[in-house]
């Protein structure tokens, strides 16, 4: 795997970028001359996006949380590392690795994002500029929007969400003398603060930007924070433009959304993963040793009670699995240089259903006909009438193990077990080497300083 020297207050990497984020060479700079001219800007940023592709978040990492978290027992956690293992549990303590790399890679591409946003008066081409602060933007709202919904109590539409959430930083540190100790916003501002800058990335970004963040991955990430919100109506319309307008199409059948090494018709945004720079951790923990896995029976495996979700053995997605030592695993993650899907069309589509309905509209097509336009592509029966319901399920069908499970339960106020929705336990605690360091954080209930 390939390393970079990301700024993390003393030290700053200047990248070279050439196809799919690989880079040569590599050099590291002082901070003064890495910010010094709009070429080391535009590596900033390629920066920014390695390190939030990189295992730790969303190339695996954060997925793991949200689906152990989530599990009834339609998974089994085989591995032998403790943070999943606690995850799957639902007692996870405040030392857990895994939640303290969540925190603090989260916040080192915060920190690599706002030097990018500092920085942009060293453009002179104004396109160029706005085209950088926008994927600057849809960067940062990736992360804030992850930090808040796994470590802030869920949010409630129509309520003020003053649970803690988490601090909002919009000053760039290069240096130990500019380190503050900052306290947390409330849920309600992060989830504003979300929403501005990814409204902001689709008024600046282009509508084609190679596999880097386009208006289109800004407004359908945008469509998935607003049905987390509930606000239905900016779901709808952000999903259906996507759908109409950016070009973006289905696959031709299920399998082939999946274990691409370049971005597939379908993929709104995913992560680039190469041979050379990057790791793909969901096959790292959901595959056989085979495909790039840990273990001979892979470590996170599909029960029997996960197939209850399927009542049509002509659906492509209820046959996606394989055997591994006596276990079944997803086929969604064999290839440990493929790309990790981020946001896909089909979601799209599924996002766009569940608003209409709710809102009694059919704006783009009928919820009924956009879910039948997914069941059709996995070759699964037609319906001939939809509930809310049948939407929900359609959602856990098409998206399973795509990191969705612990954020619809919570959104739709579903028990996890004998947990409720917004239980204690199924919020991560803020890390104890932050509690330690900022007094200024206040722990999140049920954990101990």
């Amino acid at each position: 795997m390939k390393t970079y020297n990301i700024l993390l207050f003393f030290s700053v990497v200047l990248v070279s970028c050439s196809s799919k984020l690989d880079i040569d060479p590599k050099q590291s700079l002082t901070p003064e001359s890495a910010l010094s001219s709009a070429e080391n800007i535009q590596n900033l940023l390629v920066g920014a996006y390695d390190l939030a592709g990189q295992s730790t978040l969303f190339a695996g990492d954060y997925t793991l949380a949200s689906e152990l978290l989530a599990n009834n027992g339609e998974l089994a956690f085989r591995g032998t590392y403790l943070g999943p293992a606690e995850f799957n549990r639902k007692l996870v303590t405040s030392g857990n690795t895994f939640v303290r790399d969540y925190w603090v890679y989260s916040y080192a591409v915060s920190n690599q994002v706002n030097l990018v946003l500092e920085g942009l008066d060293k453009f002179d081409d104004p396109d160029e500029a706005s085209r950088v602060e926008g994927e600057a933007k849809f960067l940062r709202a990736a992360v804030y929007f992850n930090l808040v919904k796994f470590f802030a109590l869920p949010y409630k539409a129509n309520t003020q969400n003053i649970q803690l959430g988490v601090p909002i930083v919009i000053s760039a540190v290069s240096d130990a003398s500019q380190i503050t100790y900052p306290s947390r916003n409330s849920a309600q501002e992060v989830y504003d603060f979300v929403v501005s800058d990814l409204n902001a990335a689709v008024d600046l970004l282009p509508e084609n930007n190679s596999f880097y963040a386009d208006k289109y991955a800004a407004q359908a990430l945008l469509a998935r924070v607003y049905l987390q919100m509930g606000k239905y109506e900016g779901a709808r319309d952000a999903s259906n433009n996507v759908i109409k307008n950016s070009g973006y199409s289905l696959t031709a059948d299920y399998p082939s959304a999946f274990n691409n090494e370049s971005n597939s018709t379908e993929d709104v945004f995913a992560w680039q993963i190469t041979t050379q720079d990057g790791l793909n951790d969901m096959t790292t923990f959901w595959a056989t040793r085979i495909y790039g896995g840990r273990s001979l029976t892979g470590d996170v495996t599909i029960e029997p009670p996960y197939f209850t979700n399927f009542s049509d053995n002509n659906d492509q997605r209820s046959k996606f699995f394989y055997a591994g030592n006596g276990t079944l695993l997803s086929t969604k993650w064999q290839n440990q240089f493929a790309n990790v899907p981020y946001i896909r069309l089909a979601e799209m589509y599924l996002i766009r259903a569940e608003a209409n309905f709710r809102l009694a509209t059919e704006l783009g097509a009928t919820p009924l006909e956009d879910i039948n336009l997914i069941r059709k592509r996995s070759n699964a029966t037609l319906f001939n009438s939809i509930t809310l319901d049948t939407i929900i399920s359609e959602r856990k069908r098409e998206l399973g193990f795509e990191d969705a499970a612990l954020h619809d339960a919570k959104r739709l106020q579903k028990s996890i077990g004998a947990l409720p929705y917004n239980s204690d336990q199924l919020v991560l605690p803020i890390p104890q080497r932050e509690i330690d360091a900022n007094k200024n954080l206040e722990q999140n209930p049920g954990y101990n300083n």
